[in-house]
């Protein structure tokens, strides 16, 4: 098997919801974002997928996020860091997902010493 990781940043503002802490202050990050996809099979130049087209369908959907207030982006769902992972996950699951390759996680850094990974059972 073998897994395939491109990363990128976004930077957002947010208010989380019902935190009772400093969070549910306007303020932002520079998120980190990492995106994994895997395939057991090669195409005929020994590649798995390329970096250059995942990179941009992650571009595309980090776009969406970048410079803006992700309490409107993401609707009535807190805009947590868990709720940001599961949003591109699903997201990009729907371009990146191949015959030969499937997207098999998203992983958010809020800083450089938190981050969350989302991903679905049974990828």
């Amino acid at each position: 098997m073998y897994e395939l990781m491109i990363e990128t940043e976004f930077a957002a503002a947010h208010q989380l919801r019902e935190t009772r802490r400093g969070c549910e202050k306007l303020h932002g990050h520079t998120w980190k974002v990492q995106v994994f996809v895997k395939g057991e099979k090669l195409d005929h130049r020994g590649i798995l997928v390329d970096f250059r087209d995942v990179k941009r369908i992650v571009k595309k959907w980090t776009a969406r996020l970048d410079h803006h207030y992700l309490n409107e982006v993401l609707g009535s769902t807190n805009p947590t860091t868990e709720n940001i992972a599961k949003y591109l996950f699903q997201k990009l699951e729907k371009e990146i997902n191949l015959e030969t390759v499937r997207l098999s996680r998203v992983r958010v850094w809020e800083a450089r010493d938190s981050s969350i990974t989302y991903s679905q059972e049974g990828n």
